[in-house]
């Protein structure tokens, strides 16, 4: 369950960072995380709650966007969202292709400081 190690990586990231931005309490991380990207969203949520507990990170929440795959179509020569992962097809014209644009990404994009005894 390689999801308990990203979680530890967020975990010490976000606390450097909120020490590095003078937040004194973090109240939440937000992650964006791709449909592609290979974590299991809520393996993850369970890892974090398990170990935020004990750091300067506890009680924070873990708030993640869920990110959709989006292609280029060569045929529309458009971006697509897919409603689906697989197949990787345009959803327009059914067109083949292997550009991703979006999808893969696991990106702690911002925290949420708040009151130290909030």
């Amino acid at each position: 369950m390689h999801e308990l190690s990203i979680a530890q990586s967020l975990v010490e990231l976000a606390a450097e960072a909120a020490e590095n931005s003078g937040i004194k309490k973090v109240k939440a991380l937000f992650l964006k995380l791709g449909v592609l990207s290979g974590v299991v969203k809520e393996a993850l949520e369970f890892s974090f709650d398990v170990v935020v507990q004990g750091t300067s990170l506890e009680g924070a929440k873990l708030i993640i966007e869920d990110v959709p795959v989006t292609i280029f179509c060569p045929n529309c020569q458009e971006e697509r969202i897919l409603p689906e992962p697989l197949p990787m097809r345009c959803p327009t014209c059914g067109t083949k292709t292997g550009q991703v644009l979006a999808g893969r990404e696991m990106e702690l994009y911002a925290l949420e400081g708040g009151e130290e005894n909030a």
